[in-house]
């Protein structure tokens, strides 16, 4: 092969990027678990095989030309796709591996898991299912994940499948004693419960129900979960998603004496497009919907 063709080595273009990246070798270097002079030299031989300087050096500083920087993100793009590539090679190669799903922390702890014998029972005796607390995109081939669980509040990509299984519902939720703070159609009053990973709960169900909120005062946890779990606690009023409290309303541990009303997004399926096991896909999406569709 011409020189002219050959690829510069796999370390080369790792310490180049990560330089770049990074915005210095000493930090490149930490980050591959390199010394800053392996880090230095990949750099030199990366430049050497391009036939040009990469950075412009000033005693300990570098900075990367205008090439470099258009050359790092290029390459960044391609080792991300070579890593997601052995991924799903090693995905493939194993035919007994477990299938691993991906699900919102909330609905994981309070719907998803007490229903674990129904869902392995859908999808067959024989085969081990893994569970993974987790929000947000989902990086498929790189975290190792078969199906996730989201809520369709984030923008989801094209080369993603996306499959709606419940419109999203809330409503306030207490206990019984403290459903007085709800009665009748005035303002809701009483202690009311946030969280720092839904701060605007309150507020958007208030504009969607057309109701005032006078509360006496409000308490703010961290996570969601930790809001519904005050609530079954007695501690105040929490916004509850249909799905997270209905077990606690059949139970009567909860109520919702104003019911609930949609918020404009749904709970989805997801799987990579064209790289997926449709039938277990379409397995688990059935079980959702069947499971859900009481609500």
């Amino acid at each position: 092969m011409p020189a002219s063709l050959r690829l510069p080595p796999l370390s080369a273009l790792r310490a180049f990027e990560a330089t770049v990246r990074c915005g210095s070798v000493s930090k490149a270097a930490r980050e591959l678990h390199l010394t800053d002079g392996a880090v230095s030299r990949a750099v030199r031989e990366l430049e050497a095989s391009v036939g040009f300087a990469l950075f412009e050096r000033a005693h300990r500083a570098v900075q990367p030309t205008p090439a470099a920087r258009m050359l790092a993100k290029d390459v960044q793009g391609a080792l991300e796709r070579l890593h997601d590539a052995l991924a799903r090679a090693r995905r493939s190669g194993r035919l007994d591996r477990p299938l691993v799903l991906s699900c919102e922390p909330t609905l994981l702890m309070r719907w998803l898991i007490p229903r674990l014998g129904d869902l392995q029972d859908a999808l067959g005796a024989d085969r081990e299912l893994r569970l993974v607390a987790a929000g947000g995109r989902v990086a498929f081939a790189r975290e190792g994940i078969d199906l996730a669980i989201r809520r369709a509040d984030f923008p989801i990509s094209d080369d993603v499948r996306a499959e709606a299984f419940l419109d999203e519902r809330v409503g306030p939720v207490c206990r019984t004693e403290l459903a007085p703070a709800l009665a009748g159609p005035g303002p809701v009053t009483g202690v009311l419960l946030h969280a720092q990973t839904r701060p605007e709960a309150w507020a958007q169900w208030a504009q969607a129900a057309g109701v005032r909120l006078q509360p006496a005062r409000e308490l703010r946890f961290e996570h969601f979960y930790l809001s519904l779990q005050a609530a079954t606690a007695g501690a105040g009023i929490a916004i509850g998603p249909i799905a997270l409290v209905a077990d606690d309303i059949a139970n009567g541990v909860l109520c919702a004496p104003r019911g609930f009303v949609a918020d404009g997004t749904c709970y989805v399926l997801l799987a990579p497009a064209g790289d997926h096991d449709a039938g277990t896909f379409d397995a688990v999406l059935s079980w959702l919907r069947s499971s859900l569709g009481r609500l």
